[in-house]
């Protein structure tokens, strides 16, 4: 939208400027010449009715009586000369030589009163009133464009900033903050879509409510239907009655898990919202838990990670996220490693990679890498299916890039570097410097 209210608006200018500015420059020089013509004749009179009046009394007409017509000041160089009724003539002034201005006038007495000036001089004059109009018009024209551009940013601007609360409501964040825009128009779409949050978060709050109440008042009758089934398949001799109670407190195990899971996905819930933060601000605070063990084991951790980078993400999810990474290349990577941003695309994501100098993913486990349960045999396979999830409730996506050394690929939402994320997006809260806690895959 910017684009075009400014492409419209210059194009509108460049028509006014084009209608106005070019008749303008040639009346403008019209009139210049025909004002000096104007002038010249003007001259040329007086000293017509100065001849008479001194032939009339008898007066000499003398060469320096002409002089005072031959110009001055303010008015063009001309050359005078006068033929007396007898054939005397007279002349005052510089010749003028090349294309020339002539206006001749006859005196009541006969005396024919002849005045030339250059071509030139009047060419030139008009010239530079057309300069000055074309000067106006450039003035004019970036006036324009100046106007133009603040007009554009002013519309743009509450469209931006809907687009991002919009964004907000989509990543995850159902109570986004929406300023009026002064805008009629776009202040309506704002407060529906405020509406709209309002309705979904609570919703959202009456699920989630509802998943963390189920999930406490399944757990106590799982575990007791858990000990029973132990208390049972200890007490029996029987082997298929044995067989019978292992196999359902398997199920029940498998229960509770599930149970746990869902409780553990409505407490983050209830906790996290996507916020514009600054990616360095999370990435220096793993570094400077996870550098001392790097050390102690001999390896580097390496960041080069963008100073303005700056994303759509929950802080604390986006924490875990990456320790899970970090301790994935420091229990299963070797050498150096290294966390980097980039950006992606004319979208301003922003992309976060965690890579290492190691063997990497074997072929086997690498289509199944974010599945629970797959692993190397030195964890429980959760973590990396868990940081999976976090980036996806976020609007990302968790990637193994690369296999062979292993580069993971965290593909974040990012927000434009033109817009202020502090004016456009709500502020997001520090990130608090206590000890994240790690998930081992």
């Amino acid at each position: 939208m910017r684009r075009r209210v400014l492409q419209a608006t210059i194009a509108a200018v460049t028509v006014a400027v084009v209608l106005l500015g070019f008749p303008l420059a040639f009346f403008g020089a019209q009139y210049a010449r025909d004002n000096e013509v104007r002038e010249l004749e003007s001259r040329a009179e007086q000293l017509a009715f100065a001849v008479d009046f001194r032939v009339e009394r008898e007066i000499e007409l003398t060469q320096s009586t002409l002089e005072a017509y031959t110009g001055g000041r303010t008015s063009q160089a001309a050359e005078v000369t006068v033929i007396q009724p007898d054939g005397t003539r007279l002349h005052a002034g510089e010749p003028i030589d090349g294309r020339r201005i002539e206006t001749r006038t006859t005196a009541q007495t006969g005396a024919v009163v002849e005045l030339v000036i250059s071509w030139w001089d009047v060419f030139w004059l008009s010239a530079r009133v057309v300069a000055l109009v074309v000067a106006a018009a450039v003035v004019a024209f970036g006036a324009g464009i100046a106007t133009a551009m603040w007009q554009a940013n002013r519309l743009a601007a509450p469209l931006v900033y809907l687009a991002a609360s919009a964004e907000q409501l989509g990543s995850g964040q159902v109570r986004p903050q929406v300023e009026p825009s002064g805008v009629e128009e776009i202040d309506l779409v704002a407060a529906e879509l405020a509406r709209s949050a309002d309705r979904m978060a609570g919703r959202l709050a009456a699920e989630r409510q509802f998943a963390a109440d189920a999930s406490h008042q399944l757990r106590t009758p799982l575990t007791a239907l858990s000990m029973r089934l132990e208390e049972i398949h200890d007490a029996t001799e029987k082997p298929e009655v044995r067989e019978e109670a292992r196999i359902s407190l398997e199920q029940v195990e498998r229960l509770v898990t599930v149970v746990d899971d869902l409780l553990t996905r409505s407490r983050r819930a209830q906790g996290g919202t996507t916020e514009a933060l600054r990616l360095i601000d999370v990435v220096h605070q793993q570094e400077e838990e996870w550098a001392p063990t790097f050390a102690a084991a001999g390896r580097e951790l390496r960041i080069d990670v963008s100073q303005s980078a700056h994303v759509l993400a929950t802080p604390g999810a986006l924490a875990q996220v990456l320790a899970t990474l970090i301790e994935n290349s420091l229990k299963h990577g070797g050498g150096r490693t290294t966390v980097r941003s980039r950006q992606s695309g004319p979208s301003a994501a922003i992309v976060l990679e965690v890579a290492d100098e190691g063997p990497g993913v074997p072929d086997h486990l690498a289509p199944r890498i974010f599945d629970r349960g797959t692993t190397s045999g030195a964890g429980t396979g959760l973590g990396l299916a868990l940081a999976r999830d976090l980036v996806a409730a976020d609007g990302g996506r968790l990637e193994l890039a690369q296999r062979r050394p292993a580069v993971f690929a965290v593909f974040l939402a990012g927000v434009p570097r033109s817009l202020d994320p502090d004016v456009v997006l709500p502020k997001g809260s520090l990130i608090s410097p206590r000890r994240i806690g790690r998930r081992r895959r």
